[in-house]
């Protein structure tokens, strides 16, 4: 039996922990536009102490908080520029040869590239889902955050002042911004369910199994929409 994994935050924990926060406070301290900057970190207040506080119920792998803090780190970086202004976007500009400043769209690839993985030890542990499911459905999930997240945007573009409202979606004129930033969002978690793809393929002896029963329907399986409800019905207390 494996011992119950302690609820104490481990030192990297706490270095992590304190990584982000000199970022934050960073940039925090005068912000190119205030409004944005406000608007950017409402997700912040409320998801890492989110994810602090799960932590003492249910304590993720090193690997998805070191995921995580970087991701802070790359969205905590465009709030104090704001995205269209960070200056490495403008590096990216030059280097693709765009005509738009190109770290929203880097931030953007990194929420799935870098959570896709948190969501798949989340989602696996939770659901139990081996073999195809354990890859494919974290980049649907990975999808869908990016799909709520534009939501949102859109949302709080419509509540705030026109211009915080501007410098919060980040557009930059672009009328498909929204489509290429879940677009790009699902590519990076598709590139990092492939690469845990291989390595479990590689390192575990029951992978090629699992992939296998995954696929395959399990004997006695029965429709679960009308039937299901007739069966419950009938089997009810009177």
């Amino acid at each position: 039996m494996n011992p119950a994994p302690s609820r104490r935050f481990t030192r990297y924990h706490l270095v992590l922990l304190a990584v982000f926060l000199v970022a934050w406070v960073w940039a925090a301290i005068d912000p190119v536009y205030p409004g944005d900057w406000w608007l950017e970190n409402v997700l912040v207040f409320a998801g890492v102490p989110l994810v602090i506080g799960l932590g003492f119920y249910f304590r993720l792998s090193n690997l998805s908080y070191t995921l995580i803090t970087i991701f802070l780190v790359l969205h905590v970086i465009g709030s104090h520029y704001t995205y269209a202004e960070v200056p490495f976007g403008d590096v990216l500009k030059r280097w693709f040869d765009s005509d738009r400043n190109l770290y929203d769209r880097l931030v953007h690839f990194s929420f799935g590239l870098l959570l896709a993985y948190p969501v798949r030890e989340v989602f696996v542990r939770i659901t139990r889902a081996r073999g195809v499911w354990s890859y494919y459905l974290p980049v649907e999930l990975t999808l869908a955050f990016s799909a709520i997240y534009e939501l949102i945007e859109w949302a709080a573009a419509e509540w705030v002042a026109p211009e915080a409202g501007l410098a919060f979606l980040g557009a930059q004129g672009d009328v498909w911004d929204a489509q290429k930033d879940m677009g790009l969002a699902g590519l990076g978690s598709i590139i990092t369910m492939l690469i845990t793809f291989l390595i479990v393929l590689r390192i575990d002896p029951d992978a090629r199994r699992e992939l296998r029963d995954s696929l395959r329907i399990p004997a006695g399986d029965q429709p679960i929409g009308e039937q299901q409800i007739l069966r419950w019905w009938r089997q009810r207390k009177p």
